[in-house]
């Protein structure tokens, strides 16, 4: 049988891969911009306890943390199924990486506009919602783009913990039909097309934020 037979399931699995990337790349987002706030403007105990976090999850391997979360949680009581798994894993990756574009961001805003909100009797928080993040958030963009193409082509590791992603099924079907290079190619084209249209999206989402349609100009002005 012709590999061209399985290509719904490429497409099965196409559909898992995107799915847990962007489902990762939000909640790492999140994940991104609670703590590195709190590394700013946390105070010592909750920035060291952020920069912890970023820490273990920048300097470990994404593999041993999949495998970690997978099969040692269990001892413990703590279980996932493999999709929410890999979703937790990749999201706490963005997050870890993510905190740090998110810091770097809110650090690179001006001294001189900081003293100003304080002059106006602005608190911390209006400073940060109104001043550090509208400016530091249109920094942010072309590095977390990178990061969520990143995301995508680390999400073929969850495959090891038997998720039908499209690595998987490309895996699956090479054994099958033993044609390792229309497989292997074919895969290859999906993810790049994947790619494409996350970038796509990455730079709309840029468009708007650079335009003031996220956070408005005057919040800043």
């Amino acid at each position: 049988m012709s590999w061209t037979a399985y290509l719904p399931m490429l497409w099965q699995g196409a559909t898992v891969t995107m799915t847990i990337t962007l489902a990762a790349i939000v909640c790492g987002a999140v994940l991104a911009f609670v703590f590195g706030i709190l590394r700013v403007e946390g105070g010592p105990i909750l920035s060291a306890v952020a920069l912890c976090y970023t820490e273990v999850f920048r300097g470990t391997s994404l593999f041993v943390q999949l495998f970690w979360f997978y099969y040692a949680l269990p001892l413990v009581g703590l279980s996932f199924d493999p999709i929410t798994t890999g979703i937790l894993v990749l999201a706490a990756h963005v997050g870890g990486y993510g905190a740090e574009i998110v810091r770097g961001a809110l650090m690179s805003v001006s001294v001189q506009q900081l003293e100003a909100a304080r002059a106006l009797n602005f608190n911390r928080a209006q400073t940060l919602f109104r001043i550090s993040l509208p400016q530091a958030i249109v920094e942010m963009m072309p590095a977390f783009g990178n990061l969520a193409i990143e995301t995508l082509k680390l999400s073929s590791l969850v495959s090891l913990i038997s998720i039908a992603d499209l690595t998987f099924a490309a895996q699956s079907i090479r054994t099958i039909t033993l044609d390792s290079a229309s497989i292997y190619s074919i895969t290859l084209v999906c993810y790049f097309a994947m790619s494409l249209v996350l970038m796509a999206a990455v730079r709309v989402i840029e468009h708007f934020v650079r335009r003031g349609d996220v956070f408005p100009r005057s919040a800043h002005s």
